[in-house]
């Protein structure tokens, strides 16, 4: 009996041990458990930098794992507003100033203000970018990056047409003259490319001439404004009455870039965020290079900035808010300038990004930063750019006056602004 009862206190005090084991091991386990976050980008170019960031951030947050997913921008928003009504968001995605009021307003997003105004400092960003991105004095994104648009330019068709590289004595005539001169039909070749898209294209035209393209409030549209309407009649003539840029239909085609990264066309007005395409590009890298743009009435160049932002309802939150935190933070920023091919929008690093891309003048996007227009943008941008961009391809095309086209325009979008 003795026996038996001391064997049975060493059977307990084993189970006992073996519990308290086992419970240490589970919480050990337990607490090197690794968190995984969704983090949502549209751009290809882009996904190597991204992936880049992610993996700094991991080797100094070893619990947390960063999963980058790219989905085109043609699918992004459709994507994106499905996971949002089924409530299953990426932790982290990027947002864009087109669509950021309908996302800002419908409680969708993380109020990130503590996150930029105190852990990270909103002075480090341009006030613009912030802008976009705060609704009802709340900010719902930390600034990524910021853009701007210059002249890029073909230096061997320049070279073979004797035309001089562009420079900051250049002007609206003085464009037009050389863009003729570097025209040649026979060769296929056109000397500018006007594009029916407003970042890139029109827009920098509308802001050089002192356009307006929406109020300050962004609640009322300004194409009926004679300066807009006097930058759009320029801008039609280079395709219809100058014939120095393909067709709308020529353009519809191909992609916007098709034919300056093809030598066949000489000069084109495209963003920054253009550097990471052009860069692979053999054509590019070794014939061409990129300068200030031209000077209408002002000098003008339309400048953007994306954010980060949070899903409000997600799951992991601490990790998703850490995560935001080293994208908008220096170290972020340099690595986003270095490996992601876009300027960042911490403002002390843009020499990084400058740095980054030696074979170009980069440094006309940082300059271009002084004078540049914030990208217009409404409650309902998409909509009201879809209109535009409908309008502007039949006025472009010859299809419908500058006047007429610009009065749709105008009543068309005030009508949206209203809804």
């Amino acid at each position: 009996m003795k026996k038996s009862k001391y064997l049975g206190y060493v059977i307990a005090a084993l189970l006992l041990v073996l519990g308290v084991s086992a419970c240490g091991s589970k919480n050990s386990s337990q607490s090197g458990k690794k968190t995984t976050i969704s983090y949502a980008i549209w751009s290809k170019n882009q996904e190597a930098g991204m992936n880049a960031i992610a993996r700094a951030f991991e080797k100094k947050n070893p619990n947390i794992k960063v999963k980058v997913e790219v989905t085109p921008w043609a699918q992004y928003w459709t994507k994106l507003d499905a996971a949002a009504t089924g409530k299953n968001l990426p932790d982290v995605f990027w947002m864009h100033s087109q669509e950021a009021y309908r996302y800002m307003s419908n409680g969708i997003l993380m109020d990130l203000s503590n996150v930029v105004n105190k852990d990270l400092g909103k002075k480090n960003y341009p006030q613009a970018i912030t802008n976009l991105y705060t609704l009802n004095n709340k900010v719902y994104a930390v600034p990524k990056d910021i853009d701007t648009v210059a002249l890029w330019y073909n230096k061997t068709l320049f070279d073979q047409a004797g035309v001089k590289y562009p420079d900051s004595s250049w002007t609206w005539d003085t464009l037009l003259e050389n863009a003729k001169k570097l025209t040649n039909a026979d060769k296929g070749i056109y000397g500018l490319g006007a594009f029916n898209t407003a970042q890139s294209g029109y827009y920098n035209y509308i802001f050089q001439n002192n356009g307006k393209v929406l109020n300050a409030q962004g609640t009322k549209s300004e194409f009926n404004n004679k300066d807009t309407q006097a930058a759009l009649q320029f801008y039609t003539d280079l395709i219809l009455k100058e014939k120095v840029s393909p067709s709308v239909q020529e353009f519809a085609e191909n992609s916007e870039a098709s034919f300056f990264e093809s030598g066949h066309q000489a000069m084109g007005t495209f963003g920054s965020f253009y550097m990471n395409e052009f860069i692979q590009n053999d054509y590019v890298t070794k014939n061409c290079d990129v300068a200030i743009l031209p000077k209408g009435k002002t000098r003008a160049s339309v400048s953007n900035g994306l954010g980060n932002a949070v899903a409000a309802n997600t799951k992991h939150k601490a990790a998703a808010i850490k995560f935001v935190k080293f994208l908008g933070s220096k170290q972020g920023n340099v690595l986003q300038a270095e490996k992601a091919g876009v300027i960042p929008a911490y403002t002390a690093v843009a020499n990084h990004w400058v740095k980054a891309f030696p074979q170009f003048h980069s440094q006309v996007f940082v300059d271009s930063l002084k004078y540049s227009k914030v990208l217009p943008h409404s409650k309902n941008t998409v909509k009201a750019s879809t209109l535009e961009t409908e309008v502007l391809t039949k006025v472009f095309s010859g299809k419908e006056s500058v006047d007429k086209g610009t009065q749709q325009i105008y009543s068309g979008v005030n009508d949206i602004l209203k809804q």
